[in-house]
């Protein structure tokens, strides 16, 4: 174990100690997380409710609806955005503790169609994805105008050459599920999400991935929100960024990055 790692878990262990006693003063940890991470999130709660007695209730949407809610005085602790961008507004506004903020996850974004029509694309300079979306097909994606899902697709399409001929064929979704939700169902052809949102679907196939340096690293970042600090929320935070989150995010297929 290293230093720096012990320390961790010296600090958690203190802080669980904290929060769990007394029993009868405990309070809820209310996290917003962006879509694409909530169900694992969900899970690293379970595990830190089972361990310290504190309940934390996970609000997932959009990162940039949730971002929104936070600048309009939503009661949230801890939030998990999708997208850097993000969590440089709020901490524009003094909404969240930036010397707090820390990559915690990394993911892949991939092309996917639904099983009976998963015919494999290189993702490559020019690629056909045009032709492969048919006649009248559309290609689900998280609006990129707003949603980090797709601000990454049109980033990696705009660098291999071929947002333009796209641009017309769109079905922008409010977040990135929603855009899973639309190929799972057979309403689009083709979709692009993250690879840990297709490993959720038993109704979709991956086609394809993009290479990761058509677009901007996919970095999950967390962060405490200022207003709403409390003992038990800063345990939740350590604990997502601990050792013991580790095999649960990576179950997942998220990649757990490294502390600094």
């Amino acid at each position: 174990m290293t230093i720096l790692r012990a320390f961790r878990t010296a600090i958690f262990a203190a802080i669980v100690g904290l929060v769990s006693a007394p029993a009868g003063a405990q309070e809820n940890v209310l996290v917003f997380a962006a879509a694409s991470v909530a169900p694992a999130i969900r899970a690293t709660a379970q595990d830190f409710t089972a361990k310290t007695g504190v309940t934390v209730t996970v609000s997932a949407a959009a990162t940039s609806a949730l971002a929104q809610q936070i600048i309009r005085g939503a009661p949230a602790h801890i939030f998990i955005s999708a997208h850097p961008r993000w969590m440089s507004v709020l901490a524009d506004r003094g909404a969240i503790d930036a010397t707090r903020q820390t990559a915690l996850l990394g993911n892949e974004l991939v092309l996917i169609a639904p099983n009976a029509h998963a015919t494999p694309l290189d993702p490559a300079p020019g690629f056909a994805v045009r032709g492969a979306l048919g006649p009248d097909g559309r290609l689900a994606l998280g609006d990129p105008d707003h949603v980090p899902a797709g601000v990454y697709a049109k980033q990696a399409l705009s660098a291999l050459g071929v947002w333009s001929e796209v641009t017309d064929r769109l079905a922008p979704a409010g977040d990135v599920i929603a855009a899973l939700t639309f190929v799972a169902r057979g309403e689009a052809p083709l979709g692009i999400v993250y690879r840990t949102d297709a490993a959720m679907s038993d109704a979709v196939s991956i086609v394809g991935a993009f290479p990761a340096n058509t677009h901007d690293p996919i970095r999950y970042d967390v962060a405490p929100v200022t207003r709403n600090a409390s003992a038990a929320s800063g345990a939740f935070l350590l604990y997502l960024l601990s050792e013991a989150a580790r095999p649960v995010f990576e179950r997942f297929g998220f990649v757990f990055l490294p502390r600094t």
